[in-house]
């Protein structure tokens, strides 16, 4: 029974899967790796049974404590954004949530590092890992706008909340070369930035418009 739930039937099976695959290459997502993790990961065991025949849909889900699992388009894309421009192997993920991003980015990298501050999601995205054989996730229940120092320098850092500004914890965790993935503003005007920290200085590039919750500090 597990094999069938993982596989999908119906609105989960896998051809509604590749449907989803498809619109998100005409969208512009075309690396091959995240793709395949888009087509492979079993997003419906990351949202509650009601809402499982509409997880291959390209939008937003509600998972509980005012969170989403983010739209799929958006976790191509920032995986896809992290993953350009050089080797990433250790990687901190700011908002762990349901765990659908970690699944989707874990196996293209060598070590993913998660923070969430919300314990009961926190408590669930492992078990969800744990369910699907990923290994090489390190999680903690904790803020995760301050990072996890113990183990920076990062290659990359994915923020799946926004803060009004770039949080300049964050930035000082980035190795050089490092990449910073994170949605900045206030609701309604979000914009997708990837910060690229040089030897002398922060590069800054905008990746479009987004709408994330925003990004709170403590825990709950």
């Amino acid at each position: 029974m597990a094999d069938v739930r993982l596989a999908g039937i119906g609105m989960t099976s896998a051809r509604t899967r590749d449907r989803l695959v498809q619109r998100l290459r005409e969208q512009g997502i075309s690396n091959p790796a995240v793709l395949e993790r888009i087509r492979n990961v079993p997003r419906h065991i990351f949202v509650d049974e009601a809402l499982g025949s509409r997880a291959y849909e390209d939008t937003a889900l509600p998972i509980g404590f005012g969170q989403t699992i983010s739209q799929p388009y958006i976790v191509a894309r920032m995986t896809e954004a992290l993953l350009e421009g050089g080797e990433v192997n250790n990687v901190l993920e700011v908002g762990t949530g349901c765990g659908y991003q970690t699944a989707v980015l874990a196996p293209l990298v060598a070590h993913v590092n998660t923070i969430e501050r919300i314990e009961p999601l926190y408590a669930r995205a492992r078990q969800r890992l744990k369910e699907l054989g990923i290994r090489n996730v390190r999680f903690r229940h904790g803020d995760g706008a301050l990072g996890w120092k113990a183990h920076a320098p990062f290659d990359g850092i994915l923020v799946a909340a926004a803060p009004l500004t770039v949080p300049e914890t964050l930035l000082k965790q980035l190795k050089v070369g490092g990449r910073l993935l994170v949605p900045i503003g206030p609701e309604g005007k979000q914009e997708l930035v990837r910060f690229t920290r040089r030897d002398q200085r922060i590069e800054r590039e905008s990746l479009g418009p987004v709408a994330f919750v925003p990004l709170l500090g403590g825990t709950a």
